[in-house]
């Protein structure tokens, strides 16, 4: 049974809690999951799984970390076809821009967005958003 990562960045703390909540709907489901920040892993460890997750905030003008989650993006754009990805992240001020922007990037990547959608939450993740990360941690539980 592969194991499933969830993989962000964080500032403030309130991507973190949502990437917990993935990690436990992925745990409820019987599966193994590590959850990481992106500085504790490399593009090579996601090359051979099929479903993981990615949380990151807006930062900036709703754009993804720029010294971080950025470039491991970047990294990961050649390899993502065919994966099925969770996107979770949240936000200060804006309309949810950069999830969109980012849902399209890993669509055109050739990655399937698990869910359809990237889980977003404005400021401090509410019950309701965490229930949605605990589903988001189901479906990618279920690849």
């Amino acid at each position: 049974m592969d194991k499933i990562y969830v993989v962000y960045w964080s500032q403030t703390g309130n991507t973190e809690v949502m990437a917990e909540a993935v990690g436990q709907g992925i745990r409820e489901s019987g599966r193994e999951v590590e959850t990481l920040t992106v500085s504790q892993i490399t593009e090579d460890t996601l090359k051979e799984v099929q479903a993981f997750a990615l949380g990151c905030p807006a930062m900036g003008d709703e754009v993804l970390e720029e010294s971080e989650m950025e470039p491991f993006m970047e990294q990961l754009d050649p390899m993502i076809s065919g994966k099925q990805i969770g996107l979770f992240g949240s936000y200060g001020w804006g309309d949810g821009q950069w999830m969109r922007e980012w849902q399209d990037r890993v669509m055109a990547d050739g990655a399937v967005v698990a869910g359809g959608e990237g889980v977003i939450a404005q400021e401090m993740p509410d019950e309701d958003v965490l229930a949605a990360c605990r589903n988001l941690g189901r479906i990618l539980a279920t690849v």
